[in-house]
């Protein structure tokens, strides 16, 4: 990833991890706390744990 990109995309993924729920993001299937966003223009996937307040990503898409 350029780092022009990569800057970009950490800053985005800051403001994501504060508002998980939020960010144009939509649940995968039925499961609300599995997400799905895309972020400066890479799609990334994401499972949200309340119960330790964490965002854990499992898949970045980046062509």
């Amino acid at each position: 990833m350029p780092r022009a990109l990569r800057t970009t995309f950490d800053a985005a993924m800051q403001r994501l991890a504060a508002d998980p729920y939020g960010h144009n993001s939509t649940p995968v299937k039925a499961d609300a706390d599995r997400r799905e966003a895309t972020v400066s223009g890479v799609v990334v996937r994401y499972y949200v744990s309340n119960a330790v307040l964490t965002v854990t990503v499992v898949r970045v898409v980046y062509v």
